[in-house]
């Protein structure tokens, strides 16, 4: 084992237009923005990671660049928790926000660089949990009209999956409608989730929740604000469906209360967002230990992150199912070679391979990372 010293650190902001914007509750997204990090060491090896910057990317990698990477700069790859907490340090208050998302890049780039130097998969790493495949769900069915949702339907089908998540939104009437609607044309075995983005209120919520509790649905995500965890235990004492949430988490800390009493169903930490591979597992270690499933959101990421998130699913022992993206989207599917966890891997029963090379088993493609940069 070498010693992995690092010698510097790029921070690349992203953005991608995509050929058709995704819509939720909370509006249109005609463009994705990233930054990919990578971390160099004295011995040649370099790691990659991914922070989820929706918007300012730009301003992400400048943050990276002046005040986390002066903490990294002659210490050990190998030195996760303690690099870890040097880059918390940085800022006091809270944990959360941008700083815990720049974290998450530069952590899954550590993880990437101790599974190359240790010639194993990150999922060993992390202990294994001897799957060589994992279940799938196409995300995400478009709030929008009825005839492109029932397209999407059939297109999800048609690529071979079987669990489909439903994105809803204002009015709550309109989304009973779909809620039966696609239940209706997807027939009784095909599992259907629904995710509001918290867009709800609680009595909103609760009136949602009942007609996909009737329907047969699987979990209900962040059906409210993230925050209001009076509002969940509200929910979980009136409505009989999971209730899942944890993506707008930063730390274990955010919902560790939820968790602990069962509010939750499903919780799913971004491991973009969620302080990278060493905190998200931490949030999906406390999830089994309280018999909570685990299913890693991966959303609007890019490459990097759905490889992580491949990495995570794969050795986490109450893992449920995982968030295959069923859009275009060019810092997924252009940005890393292999791409790991896209929907064109799916295999005939909606499943994915767990890979098996060294760190995260990707490598950047310069070209797009190039063609994707900010420069202004």
């Amino acid at each position: 084992m070498s010693d992995l010293l690092i010698t510097r650190v790029t921070a690349h902001p992203l953005r991608a237009t995509l050929a058709t914007a995704q819509r939720t509750s909370q509006g249109d997204w005609p463009a994705l923005e990233i930054v990919v990090v990578e971390v160099e060491t004295a011995c040649g090896l370099t790691g990659i990671g991914e922070c989820l910057a929706r918007r300012g990317a730009a301003g992400y990698a400048r943050f990276i660049d002046a005040a986390l990477t002066p903490k990294l700069i002659g210490r050990s790859a190998h030195d996760r928790r303690a690099l870890w907490a040097a880059m918390r340090g940085t800022l006091t208050g809270r944990t959360g926000g941008m700083l815990i998302e720049a974290i998450a890049g530069i952590d899954i780039a550590l993880w990437d660089l101790a599974g190359q130097d240790a010639g194993q998969p990150i999922w060993r790493l992390l202990g294994g949990a001897g799957r060589q495949s994992i279940v799938a769900y196409a995300s995400s069915l478009n709030w929008s009209d009825d005839a492109r949702a029932e397209q999407e339907l059939a297109s999800a089908r048609a690529r071979g999956f079987t669990q489909v998540k439903v994105k809803i939104g204002r009015p709550a009437d309109a989304a009973i409608r779909r809620i039966r609607m696609l239940r209706r044309l997807a027939g009784p075995d095909l599992v259907l989730a629904v995710d509001a983005n918290w867009i709800y209120d609680a009595d909103e919520a609760l009136a949602v929740g009942r007609a996909l509790a009737d329907e047969g649905y699987a979990w209900f995500e962040e059906p409210i604000h993230p925050d209001d965890h009076a509002g969940y235990r509200h929910l979980r004492r009136h409505l009989p469906i999971r209730l899942a949430a944890g993506e707008s988490d930063f730390t274990a800390a955010d919902s560790a209360d939820l968790v602990v009493d069962r509010t939750l169903g499903l919780i799913q930490p971004d491991v973009a967002r969620s302080g990278g591979i060493t905190e998200t597992w931490r949030i999906a270690e406390h999830a089994a230990l309280h018999h909570v499933a685990y299913a890693p959101h991966v959303g609007w990421s890019g490459g990097i992150c759905s490889a992580a998130s491949v990495h995570l699913a794969a050795a986490a022992e109450s893992f449920l199912t995982f968030e295959c993206m069923v859009f275009d989207n060019p810092l997924r599917q252009a940005l890393t070679r292999p791409v790991i966890g896209d929907v064109g891997a799916l295999t005939a029963d909606g499943r994915l391979a767990v890979p098996d090379a060294p760190g995260l088993g990707v490598t950047l493609d310069r070209d797009a990372l190039a063609r994707h940069l900010i420069r202004d």
